[in-house]
């Protein structure tokens, strides 16, 4: 069965988030130009996501923690409760937008849509840095956060896991599990962000994006057999070329921060991740509104592993 899809699903929709839920509803939601609030909107399919009402479910403070560049919120449905993991900038000491860190929103209602979002607070890892763009996922039993940080000593972000005790606190174990050591990761900035996870084949996958949010931001991808200690890093291997990247073919630049979801059927995996339909930008390009979310079938390959092809 062939899955195309009429691209882009919505405009101006950075790091979009789209996940099937079992009232068959897919709920999207995404980072938006404006940075300062979260919005979720549901449809019975993928492409209906980008026509559907946005409702917003919370907005940034007005000051100190949480008060600015509210960032690639994800939602989770875990145990009954509904979950958005986003990252904001502010803090009690300062009226910064940059002291970014890991927030979690909570809500009990069967339709998430209703303003019933409580705060949970940060998310805290073992130290204070620049952390954002956390992910989790259920594996063996286990409730495990991966996510972007800046470590101790080393400049950009990398990628880290932990097990979680509960949807918004993390265990005392924290495992680097990738940082930017390669050329395609270091352009502009040294960045590994953004993780997304994938469970297929026998083997759990990572996908991650590299290098600034300009042309040069592209996914790399990490790989566990399913069997093996998540919490090892020796578990994981890296791919030491990107797995997706800008194409002048289709005239699609930067692809990246993306999530997996699945068609309606249920039977093809879906990537979604955005894009920019132009290479030259002016400014800033994290001030650039126009990284548009964009979706497409995932293929696989003979050995198990996914085959991102381009970005269409």
């Amino acid at each position: 069965m062939k899955r195309e899809f009429s691209n882009p699903i919505a405009l101006q929709r950075a790091d979009p988030w789209i996940y099937k839920h079992t009232d068959g509803y897919y709920y999207f939601t995404a980072s938006v130009p404006a940075y300062d609030c979260i919005e979720l909107r549901r449809a019975r399919t993928i492409q209906e996501l980008g026509s559907a009402e946005p409702v917003v479910i919370w907005r940034k403070h007005d000051k100190g923690r949480m008060s600015g560049h509210i960032w690639a919120p994800e939602i989770h449905y875990i145990d009954g409760k509904w979950y958005i993991y986003f990252a904001a900038g502010g803090s009690d000491e300062y009226e910064t937008e940059w002291e970014i860190r890991m927030y979690v929103l909570e809500n009990d209602a069967a339709n998430p849509l209703e303003p019933t979002w409580a705060e949970k607070g940060q998310l805290r890892t073992h130290w204070e840095s620049f952390a954002l763009d956390a992910t989790t996922f259920e594996h063996g039993g286990a409730r495990y956060l991966v996510w972007a940080q800046q470590g101790p000593a080393m400049q950009g972000t990398n990628l880290y896991i932990a097990e979680m005790s509960n949807p918004w606190t993390i265990k005392e174990k924290q495992v680097l599990l990738s940082k930017a050591e390669y050329a395609w990761e270091t352009v502009g900035h040294n960045v590994n962000e953004g993780p997304a996870v994938l469970k297929r084949n026998g083997k759990v996958f990572i996908s991650y994006s590299a290098s600034a949010t300009d042309s040069n931001y592209c996914m790399g991808l990490l790989t566990a057999l399913d069997t093996s200690d998540l919490l090892d890093p020796q578990s994981w291997t890296k791919s030491p070329e990107p797995v997706f990247r800008s194409s002048e073919v289709t005239g699609q630049y930067g692809p990246g921060h993306n999530s997996f979801t699945v068609s309606e059927d249920g039977a093809a995996d879906i990537l979604v991740y955005h894009a920019r339909s132009y290479k030259e930008i002016v400014g800033e390009p994290l001030y650039d509104p126009n990284r548009h979310t964009r979706t497409q079938e995932l293929y696989w390959n003979e050995d198990g592993t996914p085959n991102f092809g381009i970005p269409k």
